[in-house]
């Protein structure tokens, strides 16, 4: 039997789910994101169909989402975007320390995954943290810098003014660069990094995702079984039945045995 926990770490609330006979063993760990304007809860068929196989798996609650709500407006929750994205990053280390030290997450074997942001997260965080072994990204990208200057044209496009100055968007890049992937790929140092995009995206762009994947297909020549990407043709901003399993059996794969 699987059960569904919620827990408060260092004031992150989360949902610890794991099978009961299990519940005190040093498993295999896996984070899982959620996406912008959505919540922890809405991932919960991913963290079953795992628990099920045999990890631990947390959904963390990112702020200002969910149980963190504050209340802000619309066009003032989309101006935190990135702050959201890089504070998400750093708590991800502190839940791991968390696990690793309770005993309850074996630190060889911790994988990181998520949807729309939170895939975004997980590319961000492998520039950050060794201890990441395997890794999924559902509808994320690597190319923060990239990306930020898109939905900056994006808002523009639509007659928004922009909430910042010129100079607060370049101090924005600039630590942007310091979590993008795709500015220091040598840090995936080959480990194990599935991909999921529809190619009708229109939130987080298909092309930005597949040129990141081409630029590094030679550094994993040697081990090509670790980079796959999947590319859903009709799919827009929603992952497929095609995309849960595969996560499940990319981190099955890599984690398990």
């Amino acid at each position: 039997m699987v059960i569904v926990e919620n827990h408060l770490i260092n004031r992150i609330p989360l949902l610890h789910i794991v099978k009961k006979d299990a519940q005190l063993e040093t498993l295999p760990f896996i984070i899982f994101s959620h996406g912008f304007t959505s919540a922890k809860e809405h991932n919960l068929h991913y963290a079953y169909l795992l628990a099920e196989k045999g990890f631990r798996v947390i959904l963390p609650e990112a702020l200002y989402h969910g149980e963190r709500e504050q209340g802000i407006s619309e066009e003032i929750f989309y101006g935190h975007f990135w702050e959201i994205v890089i504070k998400t990053i750093h708590e991800l280390n502190n839940i791991k320390e968390y696990y690793v030290q309770e005993g309850l997450a074996d630190p060889e074997r911790i994988g990181l995954a998520g949807t729309s942001m939170g895939g975004m997260v997980t590319l961000g965080a492998l520039t950050k943290y060794k201890w990441a072994k395997a890794a999924v990204s559902l509808m994320g990208m690597p190319a923060y810098e990239n990306y930020s200057l898109w939905q900056m044209d994006q808002l523009q496009g639509q007659g928004i003014k922009l909430p910042f100055t010129e100079t607060q968007i370049s101090e924005q890049l600039s630590i942007l660069r310091q979590f993008d992937l795709s500015l220091q790929q040598e840090k995936l140092e080959k480990r194990p990094l599935l991909f999921w995009h529809g190619k009708k995206d229109p939130i987080v762009p298909f092309e930005l995702t597949y040129q990141f994947y081409q630029s590094i297909k030679n550094d994993y020549e040697e081990v090509p079984e670790n980079l796959h990407f999947i590319i859903d043709e009709r799919a827009d901003h929603k992952v497929s039945r095609e995309g849960l399993e595969a996560t499940i059996e990319w981190f099955e794969k890599y984690l398990l045995h």
